[in-house]
């Protein structure tokens, strides 16, 4: 199996419903988050990690995503005559995006569940191992969440999650794994994961974050789950359940990511990964903060 990871996967195909009304027009993933959409960031977080092959994986609704990264040289030529020079340099620079990530789009069939579109792209990955994002977080970070990652499945050859530490009660909202051995440095030998536990039942104080490195023997579990679900078509196929047959069995790893990770999948999360991520902006980040100070303590709500 090789060991330099160069592809990578990105779920994009789902409706976005913890967001409407916002999502009823709007792909989820090409809401704004800073001065970028959501997705952008992940793309750009890829690429910085020095993935070279980027598959989204799209619904037939989601064209704003396809049309976001596609060079516009003629948009680019009309603001250039009109002088509008760091327009002109923000959109060519978006579009050069999909070639420095060799932006590939592929639309999802088969059953629903977070499972589907990572077994539909790694079809054409062969015995690779590949990353997954999904597009609607946004991790803030001096080194790229996929980074950290990428260097910790070089040191485990094996599958490798994301985990940041967890506040035990917040444990119905995450999935969390079960902490067979703490190898320090924020590794962690897992034996899977338990999705939503009560915080009374939660195996450990750590949760997964959508961020992964899978490797063929996840693709193999994965399309074992696709098999019976054709045999009898009930429920959906996910990731977890195939994360969680591998692991039965074969070694996978945790690795506490050091950063700060904003989900962007309901209104609340949103409006704080809007937040953060004003606030972090080189240039509007001051601007931003005076007006928080000027609205602390004035009794709104």
């Amino acid at each position: 199996m090789s060991t330099t990871i160069r592809r990578a996967v990105i779920p994009a195909a789902g409706l976005g419903s913890r967001l409407l009304p916002l999502t009823k027009a709007t792909p989820k993933e090409m809401l704004p988050v800073g001065d970028r959409p959501v997705i952008e960031h992940t793309v750009r977080e890829l690429i910085d990690s020095g993935i070279t092959d980027i598959t989204i994986v799209v619904s037939g609704d989601k064209s704003q995503i396809q049309e976001h990264f596609r060079p516009n040289p003629a948009l680019v030529a009309q603001l250039r005559a009109d002088g509008k020079q760091a327009y002109a340099d923000a959109v060519e620079e978006v579009g050069e995006l999909s070639r420095r990530g060799h932006i590939t789009y592929l639309y999802q069939h088969g059953p629903y569940g977070n499972g589907t579109p990572v077994l539909n792209a790694a079809r054409n990955f062969g015995d690779e191992p590949f990353l997954v994002l999904w597009p609607d977080d946004v991790f803030v970070a001096d080194v790229p969440r996929a980074r950290q990652l990428i260097a910790a499945f070089e040191q485990t050859n094996a599958p490798v999650l994301a985990l940041m530490p967890m506040d035990p009660g917040d444990s119905q909202r995450y999935g969390v794994p079960v902490v067979k051995e703490d190898l320090g440095g924020g590794s962690l030998r897992i034996t899977g994961l338990i999705e939503k536990p009560k915080p009374e039942d939660a195996p450990s104080h750590y949760a997964a974050i959508g961020g992964y490195v899978l490797t063929p023997g996840v693709v193999d579990e994965l399309r074992e789950q696709t098999r019976r679900y054709e045999e009898n078509p009930v429920g959906e196929v996910y990731l977890t359940d195939a994360i969680n047959a591998y692991a039965a069995h074969r070694a996978v790893y945790g690795q506490v990511i050091q950063g700060r990770w904003y989900d962007t999948g309901g209104h609340l999360a949103y409006l704080t990964a809007q937040f953060a991520a004003a606030l972090a902006h080189p240039e509007y980040g001051p601007a931003m903060r005076r007006l928080a100070q000027d609205h602390a303590g004035d009794g709104t709500d």
